[in-house]
């Protein structure tokens, strides 16, 4: 047998020349001292002194591993070919996790017709951290480490019999047991010394790789196939450049890959991902992801065709799923595009996993182990014709990613511009201190550098920044180290970004209708990402508001209805009926999240089922709260868009619109309340308009589904100039005077629109003209009069001696008492062949607005109405000899509650839907 060196610790074997695992009780003391602090000797002497002597099995044969094998060792070499008839597979502790899972394993290994194949397996599921768990136990001196131990051993036991038998079955379980032995020496040492060396931690971590590995080459065996076990430190040489980063060795590597391979030839071989050795063959491990590195590695020596990372998942995702429910999965990724989201905390992979395959051009294939018919996402080069995932011209965004839990640093003043060397006295305090950059932004005016670092070093950082800068600080030369907390990052990631103009016009333009604040901005010269940082609360809406403008998934809305009257309930009933047409044909997402009545209202977390939407407000409503209902509304972080739709016609919901839109809540409303209130009130609202992303639709104000005010917009906005609006706005007046003819008496009429629903309960309301007069003062302020409702002269159509009457009924009552009255009027417009209307006008150039029944000629279009129809005239610049007449049914539940709808859909449109 070779000799051995105090060097060869850890090279000691007992199943195979590739094992690792020492049998601590051959070890002498000054072999064991290496993995100690020196300050722990005397301690570790008297531990060892007091280790049991472990009984060697007779059918164990001790060997040194191959960085010690003899020249006389008798070995059949063969030569390593590499290339594509290698593939490479990397199952995790998940895919490890049970007996059942191993066995799954296995048939995907033996289904894939490489000629060659290399897989790369983690600990079972949970393994590690139960292993490091012992080591925290026994460095506490908690004598439980004994009984972890012994679940451990118990773990693997089970597995084992679940998997294995016979000769197979027999060998592994005195290897497990051998190795548990010895574990146990070592545990009982840092007992007694109290404390282990990172090295020693990182030797009994990694024998959860090295059973799964040998677990599962035995279960391959025995399929029949060619298949031998690596331990890879005796292959893999890394230099730890840091407490959590290592770089690989690639030449003494590819050279231990060789000697490995000339003693061990095979077509299938079961390498253990994570750990690795140390120049000095002190075993370490590839710290985090580091199964994922080691296949990455391995592929690169082997100078694989692919590597294959089964995980959970189906593949690389757009966005997180968790918080955008319709994120898609990508097909393909740049190796640029997986670095860049890994980076920015997206489920890919570690950004030096890909580095290894980068350079050869191995593409990396993510694959989800429970759901093989998924295809899964490449990492690979782009191709010049590649235009998967590009479901149209806005996809040059591939991915989203975010990070949470971070803090930006502020550091200002106007002595820092054109000092030489202020940026790295700032960056090397923060090194000081062993802090984190995760972005940084700096004014062209080198007035002020800001970055984001994690908020648990924000605090060393700062107290860092004044100590360095307390001298500039007191002189005035830098005005402020501040610190703004509760921030998150959201990065947009995509290669084709690169030179593509108006992908951050994009992005930011979604952010500002979602009513998003950004707080600092980084691009980096590859454009291969946008950063922004957000307010920790907004990161959730954010992502989803550029998710749905890049990727045109459903442009969601979460809706709150007030008022489920005639209007409010009929409106409730289209959208049921529309839910599915929007979704499927036009990617709108309209979610009722509550509905408020004047006693009671109904929430829902995730959209009320509009088809039962009466029977649940009976089960399950609560007391109306206005605030509350807002807040719930308003509060679902995962909806990016929030609208109320108010559909009542009081004056108390309305003043609760300029407040909702400033939060960034959007409003529609048939309320005329608002619009026609306090001249102050309605250019308060205009400007806020105006001035954000926050939409405010009144459609329905004027003309119910008629399109007057956009109509009305549409003209302005073109150059046209208003001369005057005339129009019958009143669907219950327009009513009352088509069918106020041929002898019928002026009450019969009014009581027959009162029966048929046209007039509010009390017919006064409509004949009064205040309704129309609202109407008036609406187009009026839209074409920019400045008039109070006060200002508009009204003729009022309840005869003075019944505005007092007491009740509806009474006024019905009495209202024949002035038959005659109506009559006249009548007579005298018939005798002149004309008709009696009742209109509003807004006379633009003389300033001024006006409600009053007017006689027209038989010919004239107001005299042609049926119905309720409603016609409005817009007489301007453009349209002066011939009017632009708007016409058709102006009242009723059905068109109001359309033309709500209809402004709905234009939000929709608004925010990004496709129109």
């Amino acid at each position: 047998m070779a000799s051995l060196s105090a060097s060869s610790l850890y090279h000691f074997s007992t199943i195979s020349p590739s094992n690792n695992t020492p049998d601590i009780t051959k070890i002498s003391q000054s072999q064991c001292l290496p993995f100690l602090p020196s300050h722990r000797s005397h301690s570790l002497r008297k531990a060892l002194s007091l280790l049991p002597r472990g009984n060697q099995s007779p059918s164990t044969k001790i060997s040194a591993s191959l960085t010690d094998v003899s020249p006389s060792v008798l070995v059949e070499e063969q030569q390593l070919q590499k290339g594509e008839t290698w593939s490479v597979h990397k199952f995790g502790g998940t895919c490890m996790g049970s007996s059942q899972r191993i066995k799954n394993v296995g048939d995907i290994v033996l289904e894939d017709d490489s000629e060659r194949k290399l897989v790369v397996v983690s600990a079972m599921s949970k393994v590690t951290d139960m292993m490091y768990e012992l080591i925290n136990k026994a460095q506490s001196r908690d004598e439980s480490y004994v009984s972890s131990l012994d679940a451990v051993l118990e773990k693997h036991s089970l597995t084992a019999h679940d998997l294995l038998d016979g000769d197979g079955l027999a060998t592994f379980l005195s290897q497990l047991h051998h190795d548990i032995s010895n574990l146990k020496a070592m545990l009982r040492a840092i007992y007694i010394a109290g404390h282990a060396t990172e090295s020693f931690t990182d030797f009994v971590v990694g024998h959860g790789e090295l059973w799964s590995a040998q677990m599962l080459s035995l279960v391959i065996r025995k399929n029949g196939a060619d298949c031998k076990w690596m331990d890879t430190r005796d292959v893999l040489i890394v230099n730890p450049t840091s407490s959590n980063q290592v770089d690989p060795d690639y030449l003494e590597s590819e050279k231990r890959l060789e000697t490995w391979f000339s003693l061990n030839p095979c077509k299938v071989i079961i390498a253990t991902g994570f750990i690795a050795s140390t120049p000095q063959k002190i075993p370490t491990t590839l710290k985090r992801d580091g199964s994922d590195f080691s296949a990455a590695i391995m592929g690169a020596l082997f100078r694989a065709r692919q590597v294959t990372i089964w995980t959970d998942v189906d593949g690389v995702y757009s966005a997180d799923p968790r918080k955008v429910s319709e994120a898609v999965i990508l097909k393909t990724l740049s190796y640029q595009e997986a670095w860049e989201m890994s980076y920015f905390g997206a489920n890919v992979l570690h950004p030096r996993t890909i580095i290894p395959v980068m350079q050869y051009g191995i593409p990396i294939l993510i694959r989800n182990i429970f759901n093989l018919s998924a295809p899964g996402t490449k990492i690979c080069h782009p191709s010049v014709n590649d235009n998967e995932d590009m479901m149209n011209v806005k996809n040059f965004v591939k991915g989203f990613a975010t990070i949470d839990n971070l803090a930006l640093i502020n550091v200002e003043g106007t002595g820092m511009a054109g000092v030489p060397g202020t940026a790295s006295a700032i960056f090397g305090a923060v090194k000081d201190v062993g802090a984190n950059v995760i972005m940084i932004s700096q004014a062209s005016s080198e007035h002020s550098i800001c970055f984001a670092v994690p908020e648990k070093e924000v605090k060393a950082v700062a107290e860092a920044l004044q100590s360095r800068f307390r001298h500039a600080l007191d002189n005035g030369r830098l005005s402020q180290v501040a610190i703004i907390p509760n921030c998150s990052i959201l990065a947009a990631v995509g290669q084709k970004m690169a030179s593509t103009p108006g992908v951050s016009a994009t992005l930011f333009n979604a952010l500002a209708k979602a009513n998003i604040n950004v707080r600092a901005i980084a691009q980096g010269c590859s454009e291969y990402n946008i950063t922004v940082v957000l307010k920790r609360e907004d990161c959730v809406k954010a992502l989803r508001a550029v998710h749905s403008r890049f990727y045109l998934s459903r442009t969601t809305i979460a809706m709150g209805i007030i008022g489920p009257g005639l209007i409010g309930s009929t409106l409730l009933d289209q959208l049921r009926d529309q839910a599915s047409i929007l979704k499927e044909e036009f990617n709108i997402d309209l979610r009722v999240m509550g509905i408020l009545g004047s006693k009671s209202m109904l929430l829902s977390d995730w959209g009320i089922d509009l088809a039962r939407w009466r029977e649940l407000r009976d089960e399950s409503g609560e007391v109306a709260n206005l605030e509350k209902f807002v807040q719930h509304v308003h509060g679902n972080h995962f909806i990016p868009n929030t609208a109320i739709v108010d559909c009542t016609a009081d004056s108390v919901i309305a003043g609760h619109y300029y407040d909702w839109l400033r939060k960034g809540i959007h409003v529609v409303t048939p309320n005329k309340k608002a619009n026609s209130g306090p001249l102050d009130q309605y250019l308060k609202l205009r400007a806020l308009q105006r001035q954000s992303y926050t939409h405010y639709f009144y459609e329905a104000t004027v003309g119910a589904g008629l399109p007057i005010v956009s109509t009305l917009r549409g003209l302005l906005e073109t150059g046209d100039r208003i001369l005057q609006i005339e129009g019958i706005f009143s669907g219950t007046l327009s009513y009352i005077f088509n069918n106020f003819k041929d002898g019928r008496a002026f009450s019969e009429v009014v009581q027959e629109a009162k029966e048929a629903g046209y007039t509010e309960p009390d017919p006064r309301d409509d004949l009064s003209g205040t309704d129309v007069a609202r109407k008036v003062i609406i187009l009026a302020r839209e074409s920019g009069l400045k008039l109070e409702l006060s200002n508009i002269p009204v003729e009022s159509l309840v005869p003075e001696p019944l505005q007092a009457c007491a009740s509806a009924q009474e006024f019905m009552q009495r209202l024949p008492e002035f038959d005659q009255m109506f009559a006249k009027k009548l007579e005298e417009a018939e005798n002149a062949g004309e008709v009696l209307r009742y209109v509003g006008v807004v006379d633009v150039t003389s300033k001024k607005g006006v409600v009053e029944l007017r006689r027209y000629k038989k010919d004239h279009p107001f005299a042609q109405l049926s119905g309720s129809d409603n016609i409005i005239a817009f007489t301007t610049r453009r349209y002066k000899d011939q009017p632009l007449i708007v016409r058709g049914p102006g009242a009723g539940a059905q068109v109001t509650a359309g033309g709500i709808f209809s402004d709905i859909l234009r939000l929709a449109s608004y925010l990004g839907a496709p129109s």
